[in-house]
């Protein structure tokens, strides 16, 4: 983990500098998918065992189509020493089972998925809407390795026990010194 605390050195053109400059505004990269019902409730309506219609104030998702959130990384490979730099932006819109509790402490585990898996995780923060971790992980790594892999983020709670909530995961096939970021899509997890 490192200090993401902006370089203070003016002029200065370190190719990962811009990994530590965590103000900067959305990159041209970012996406954003949102769902939408394919029946707008407020028109849908059904008739009642009396025959009379009535409208469907909500409509209950379950299962995939249910939202789980989004989780924000950029990556970065920087050749000249050959690491890939990792960092945990943010979970927007998480949700998680009432059996978490109200405000579970929520944290990101990350896998490399190479023959010897290579995991990290960031530190555990209170769940809520919008959970900031902002922390950078740096592996060195060939490129030519992890272009061939998935990294895979585990969404795990760490109260009241250890429990996978959600997971996403990214192919690193098209890894470079160019820095991206992601949005990612929460799904649950894998049985």
């Amino acid at each position: 983990v490192s200090d993401l605390r902006p370089s203070t050195l003016p002029g200065s053109f370190d190719v990962s500098r811009s990994m530590f400059d965590l103000r900067s505004p959305p990159h041209r990269f970012m996406k954003r998918y949102d769902s939408f019902s394919s029946v707008p409730s407020s028109t849908s309506s059904r008739k009642d065992s009396q025959g009379s219609n009535r409208s469907l104030d909500t409509i209950t998702l379950s299962g995939d189509e249910r939202d789980f959130g989004r989780l924000n990384v950029k990556l970065c490979y920087v050749s000249s020493v050959e690491q890939i730099w990792i960092t945990v932006l943010h979970c927007k819109d998480l949700s998680w089972p009432s059996s978490c509790g109200e405000n579970p402490h929520i944290y990101v585990k990350g896998i490399l998925m190479l023959p010897k898996p290579v995991q990290f995780k960031s530190s555990a923060k209170e769940g809520c809407n919008n959970i900031e971790f902002m922390e950078t992980f740096v592996f060195a790594i060939k490129l030519q390795s992890l272009q061939a892999v998935r990294l895979v983020f585990k969404i795990q709670t760490q109260t009241p026990r250890k429990k996978t909530i959600g997971e996403c995961s990214l192919a690193l096939r098209e890894l470079s010194s160019e820095e991206s970021s992601h949005w990612l899509d929460i799904s649950p997890p894998s049985k």
